[in-house]
């Protein structure tokens, strides 16, 4: 049997496929179940994150496994195959091995370097064991991650190279500053109680908000999380005033409070900040619910009045921030045109006109061009002299009289030839509609999406998700791992644990295949020795108990020195690569049956189906990654 991987990331495919390939928490159980359950598996686990859908099987065919497991991806995605497939990467083997660990050490994520994985891996292993999908191979892998991972965080400085994917989120919204500057005394609405949630709940604590709401579909869920964050970051909604203060004195002294699901569209009117990370299939929030939502805002916040924000809509005003937004356009004329030839009254309000400009003049014929190039000449000055004054409303400025007049006279010459003046050869300036500061940030985590894309396109609101973060990633991954420096060479140092780690893991596999032949050998002479001792027992029938003993433990310990050094040494070589066929070799030699070393194999695998130690033999709980993202069993949810 031999480990095989097909999946599909950010690496590989756009956000959009992804974001439809995503797999429900349903959808990952029945996966599981089917793919061990087709002829090519024997075991499986299935690793589902933000921006990444793997599917781990060890199978005994690889061009089968490989057809079946992309197959299945395709069907429990609800992804055609013919789409899904150039989307898709394998890996076999020791590639598989060295996939996975790099994906553990964070090299692999959107945020090179970000420790938040190791929860994910740890929950799909937790899954598989649950659903009894992940034999030997699965268990002794997973759990040799999530130790190289910790590794790789412990012995390396990787994590300055990035951080979570929280983190690298609400750095978008930052603008240059740090989070903690940016988030201070903000108001933050978190929907999900999950582990990205929570984490997000958590960073944002610490940063010093006024205030974090938690909303989740399993309303006890939410109330634990606002627990966990009243107790480690500052205040509860039912603490004391004298609680509440003591709290504060060395901490952030963050008000944390509930609510039921429902009760979203209200909190978004206070809401500055929305953190969003659920498993829903659908949208949480609509584009119609954000704009209701600004709507009902009837005055800034405090963050947003210190940085110069202005309500999108005032309180009485009646007017909607598309209107509000209209009205604040600059004007598009140029004021009183006496006597112009163009007719104003079907080109006012176009945005970038200017009766000087060529778009004014496109399409005119010759003797109306040289009429207007008339007035433009014996009305330049005054209105240069007018349109010049900062502060004038109503006019913009006008281009040097001479260089118009040499625009003008071009383009009547284009006229002469053509009989009309040419069409516009390039578009005008056209004005920017000026957008509000943002007064609500949208952080949409989630995969698939729960905030409508649409949002951002409303006046005071900011939208970051999956697709908008894997382009800063592109950009900023060159930025945060340069060629040289500290950076690159934590970088490195990662990379060489990884190759260390995957030769170490591929020599332990490959001897432990030969494993059960060193045992049925050792097995057929412990009988040997039985056989020939009772023999000797029916000849030699006056031997006293000591005397027998004294036989039996020689005859014994002769087998062994003749059996120790090939056995030992035929581990040796099995663990280089190559070395499948010593096995073979061994069986063959000794004449060993296959059905005795296949029952010796799978009461192997039976001892090893739950996996309670690591790949190196110490506790598995000894290995949990520790970090300050509520990751515990009653916090798990999807990233």
């Amino acid at each position: 049997m031999s480990l095989l991987v097909v999946g599909l990331s950010h690496r590989s495919a756009p956000v959009s496929v992804l974001e439809r390939a995503a797999l429900s928490a349903d959808a990952q159980i029945k996966l599981l179940q089917d793919t061990v359950a087709a002829e090519p598996a024997t075991e499986a686990a299935v690793l589902a994150t933000c921006n990444r859908i793997e599917l781990y099987a060890d199978v005994d065919k690889f061009h089968a496994g490989v057809a079946e497991l992309s197959t299945l991806l395709a069907r429990h995605s609800g992804v055609g195959l013919d789409e899904l497939t150039p989307h898709l990467y394998v890996h076999y083997e020791d590639r598989a091995v060295h996939h996975l660990f790099s994906v553990a050490c964070g090299l692999d994520s959107m945020v090179v370097g970000e420790g938040q994985v190791l929860g994910q891996i740890k929950d799909a292993l937790a899954t598989s064991q649950e659903l009894h999908t992940a034999g030997r191979l699965l268990n002794d892998l997973f759990q040799q991650a999530l130790r190289v991972g910790k590794r790789a965080h412990s012995e390396t400085g990787i994590d300055r190279a990035g951080q979570s994917l929280v983190t690298f989120g609400l750095e978008q919204f930052a603008d240059g500053t740090t989070v903690d500057v940016w988030a201070r005394d903000k108001r933050v609405l978190v929907i999900g109680a999950g582990s990205m949630s929570s984490l997000a709940a958590a960073t944002l604590a610490r940063a010093g908000v006024a205030e974090v709401v938690v909303a989740n579909r399993t309303f006890d869920r939410a109330e634990r999380l606002v627990a966990l964050l009243a107790e480690q970051y500052g205040q509860g909604s039912d603490r004391s005033d004298e609680q509440a203060g003591a709290a504060g004195e060395g901490g952030t002294d963050v008000l944390a409070r509930a609510v039921p699901i429902d009760a979203v569209a209200g909190e978004l009117t206070r809401a500055d900040v929305v953190v969003s990370c659920t498993g829903a299939t659908g949208l949480v929030l609509t584009a119609e619910v954000v704009a209701m939502a600004m709507e009902g805002r009837t005055a800034p916040p405090p963050s947003a009045a210190r940085n110069g924000a202005r309500p999108v809509t005032g309180a009485g005003s009646g007017r909607t921030g598309a209107s509000a937004v209209r009205d604040g356009l600059p004007p598009t004329s140029v004021g009183t045109e006496d006597n112009c030839p163009l007719d104003l009254s079907t080109v006012q309000g176009t945005a970038g006109f200017s009766v000087l400009g060529e778009a004014a003049v496109a399409g005119m014929a010759a003797a109306e061009l040289e009429q207007h190039a008339a007035w433009v000449d014996k009305g330049a000055s005054a209105r240069g002299s007018a349109t010049g004054s900062e502060g004038s409303a109503g006019f913009v400025a006008v281009l040097d009289p001479a260089s118009e007049t040499e625009a003008i006279a071009a383009l009547a010459a284009a006229a002469a030839t053509m009989g009309r003046v040419p069409e516009r050869r390039r578009p005008e300036p056209v004005a920017e509609v000026p957008r509000p500061t943002p007064v609500l940030s949208l952080l949409d985590l989630a995969m698939p999406r729960d905030i409508d894309a649409a949002a951002h396109r409303l006046p005071g609101v900011r939208l970051v998700d999956i697709e908008s973060l894997a382009e800063a990633s592109a950009t900023a991954s060159d930025q945060r791992i340069p060629s040289a420096g500290p950076m690159a060479a934590d970088v490195d140092q990662v990379r060489r644990i990884v190759s260390d780690e995957v030769a170490a893991f591929g020599a332990a596999l490959r001897a432990a295949h030969i494993t059960p032949t060193v045992v049925a050998l050792r097995t057929m002479a412990a009988d040997v020795v039985a056989g020939e001792i009772a023999r000797l027992d029916g000849r030699l029938p006056g031997l006293d108990e000591k005397q027998r003993g004294e036989i039996t433990q020689t005859v014994r310990r002769v087998v062994d020195k003749l059996l120790h050094a090939p056995t030992v040494r035929v581990k040796q070589l099995a663990a280089e690569p190559g070395g499948a066929g010593y096995a073979d070799a061994l069986r063959t030699l000794f004449d060993l049956d296959q059905e005795t070393v296949a029952a010796v194999s799978r009461a192997d695998d039976t001892d090893n189906t739950v996996g309670s130690t690591t790949f190196d033999g110490t506790s598995f709980e000894e290995h949990t990654f520790d970090s300050n993202n509520f990751e515990s069993a009653e916090n798990r949810g999807p990233a």
